[in-house]
């Protein structure tokens, strides 16, 4: 069997059953081509990638609400149930207005991945709404999360579905998604969501976990280098929850922050985002629900470049912690020329193919979303363990352990990379060793 041409056939079908999802087919594409060379060795497992590639389920619903003038809304909300293979679907809700099909299908098909290498047994899956929060009061995100709640309750359980928050989800969200969920159901049942407020069964760590884990993931790959992260100038994407954390941890550990953004623009402070700075930022954007420049009128010795991304700024290691494509070719050029090392992905898919090719070719570190961004996913796993057994473990323990996945990932990653040929690749390797892991399922599953 030509195991190169069947995969390319099971690409064109991708793209001619769903002609219009290009985020999807960008996903699709970049862990087909990663499984070719591990095809060729181990032919076996092409009878899974037709199944693969399909979600189990794909569930749309339309979402009314009453805005604050007592007009009716309507919103359209859907959750990809994407592979159960290994364990429950587990994935963010993402309310934003870009959110369409595609992109909800290439997050929910990047999380199989992610959710394997996590080592723990979770399938992948994800969901949410066109519904913006932003600018709107507490009461409306309450009326839109109820009425989100009220379809998607009958398609969610701590067995078979748990979502958790994303872009546009927080702990408010959350919250009242839970309030709804047990109202409908008439129970307690504290494993259907992740993200929660500890004081109704959430995880300590839970907040800080993507953006911790993807500082610890990049410290992994500069300790296999010899080197380590303090003293090091970081550019830093977005300024919401990934980036908060990230600022945070690397702080930490002796790097020194110098950007952060939001769709307005981006700042950049030459003396880096302190602690103190950074706990501006946050009560900026998670309680007042202001835009980043406002930081360089409390902090003058920063600049704001409006409509412009941080990667023109000379750094040594990037942290893309906003969305999906936000570095392009020109940003990787700009990248190599300032002298970048490395990248570690703390928002999905955000670097373009064309600039993961410049990257390469110029010996740039890449740590690729569905291993770097993995802490947050990995410790929804480690809430769900806790809700099972009643128990809620210490900071340091559930910290402890993030950090134990993040070098575990970073490990089987470069270890299947090495196994396919392409040693230090850890794009490919991650998408191997994921593959792997939920193949191996699949085929002792049989054809189902």
């Amino acid at each position: 069997m030509d195991t190169d041409k069947y995969v390319d056939e099971i690409y064109a079908k991708v793209q001619a059953r769903d002609p219009d999802q290009a985020e999807f087919h960008q996903a699709v594409y970049e862990v087909l081509q990663s499984l070719k060379l591990l095809l060729r060795e181990e032919p076996k497992y092409t009878s899974v990638l037709s199944r693969l590639v399909e979600p189990e389920r794909v569930i749309l619903f339309r979402v009314p609400w009453v805005d604050d003038e007592g007009n009716i809304q309507v919103n359209r909300g859907m959750r990809v149930q994407f592979n159960s293979a290994i364990g429950p679907y587990k994935g963010g809700l993402r309310f934003h207005p870009s959110v369409n099909l595609s992109i909800i299908k290439f997050l929910g098909f990047e999380q199989i991945f992610k959710n394997s290498l996590s080592g723990l047994p979770i399938g992948g899956g994800k969901g949410g709404s066109d519904f913006d929060p932003k600018g709107r009061s507490d009461g409306e995100v309450m009326r839109f999360c109820q009425s989100f709640m009220t379809e998607l309750a009958h398609h969610i359980g701590k067995d078979t579905d748990v979502p958790a928050g994303d872009i546009g989800v927080g702990s408010r969200e959350i919250g009242y998604l839970f309030g709804q969920f047990k109202r409908i159901t008439k129970a307690f049942v504290a494993g259907v969501l992740t993200g929660k407020d500890t004081s109704y069964g959430g995880s300590l760590m839970r907040p800080e976990a993507t953006g911790y884990g993807t500082v610890y993931f990049a410290e992994e790959m500069l300790k296999q280098e010899g080197d380590s992260l303090r003293d090091k100038k970081l550019a830093v994407s977005g300024s919401g929850n990934v980036a908060q954390f990230a600022v945070e941890k690397a702080n930490q550990l002796g790097a020194r922050c110098l950007t952060m953004s939001d769709s307005s623009g981006y700042i950049f402070d030459k003396d880096g985002i302190d602690p103190e700075k950074l706990q501006y930022v946050k009560e900026l954007k998670n309680v007042r629900r202001g835009r980043i420049y406002e930081y360089v009128e409390r902090y003058k010795g920063a600049e704001f470049f409006e409509g412009k991304r941080p990667w023109e700024v000379p750094c040594d290691f990037a942290l893309p912690c906003a969305t999906q494509n936000e570095i392009d070719r020109s940003d990787a050029e700009h990248l190599v020329a300032n002298g970048c090392r490395g990248i570690s992905e703390g928002a999905n898919m955000p670097t373009t193919p064309d600039a993961i090719e410049i990257l390469k070719g110029n010996g740039i570190l890449i740590g690729p979303a569905k291993a770097a961004n993995a802490g947050g996913v990995a410790t929804s796993a480690l809430e769900m363990s806790q809700n099972s057994q009643r128990l809620s473990w210490t900071r340091e323990e559930v910290d402890s352990r993030l950090r134990n996945i993040m070098v575990n990932i970073y490990h089987s990653a470069a270890n299947a990379a090495e196994r396919v040929g392409k040693p230090g690749d850890l794009i490919t390797g991650a998408n191997v060793a994921g593959f792997l892991k939920v193949a191996d399922a699949m085929l002792a599953h049989g054809a189902v």
